[in-house]
């Protein structure tokens, strides 16, 4: 058996290298991608899984505009105050309606609670899944994962579509 040359073991290991890198940088892309559905999403999210403490009640939708909704709420327990105007997301609630709601501290927002508010709230992160499912496919060959990672993105964004 001969033996390979310097300048072929090194041109070798150069492209092991260059694979290597190719890898890490996808899966770092992949995991940004990730994250940045995570960060997008807490904003909201926060209000509605980490509800105790915060105020609860029901809103009741009176006008809607192009990007959000106004009306009057009436909170459930002694802690919260009556308001005659608050606002919630369009994409959540309809004229006429009544929606339970939490309110945003300090703040006359509200974001929808229960299930589908909280479907609502992660529904960034569900696009963000289906980002990288395709990434991690591409780029890293990872088929299982990418389904997986895809299948998880795209029942998120449809419960969440479903429920509202």
């Amino acid at each position: 058996m001969r033996k390979r040359s310097r300048a072929r073991r090194m041109a070798e290991s150069a492209y092991g290298l260059l694979l290597l890198g190719r890898h890490v940088a996808t899966a770092a892309f992949a995991l940004l991608l990730v994250v940045g559905g995570v960060w997008a999403s807490w904003g909201t999210a926060q209000h509605v899984m980490l509800a105790k403490g915060r105020e609860h009640g029901t809103m009741t939708v009176r006008a809607c505009g192009d990007d959000q909704c106004a009306g009057s709420y009436t909170p459930d327990g002694q802690g919260g105050e009556r308001r005659d105007r608050v606002v919630v997301d369009h994409s959540v609630a309809d004229e006429g309606e009544r929606v339970p709601v939490t309110v945003k501290p300090g703040t006359d927002e509200v974001v929808r609670a229960g299930l589908p508010g909280l479907l609502y709230a992660w529904a960034p992160l569900g696009g963000a899944l289906l980002l990288a499912s395709l990434v991690v496919a591409g780029g890293l060959r990872l088929t299982r994962t990418a389904w997986a990672t895809g299948a998880v993105g795209a029942l998120l964004l449809a419960g969440a579509f479903l429920t509202l």
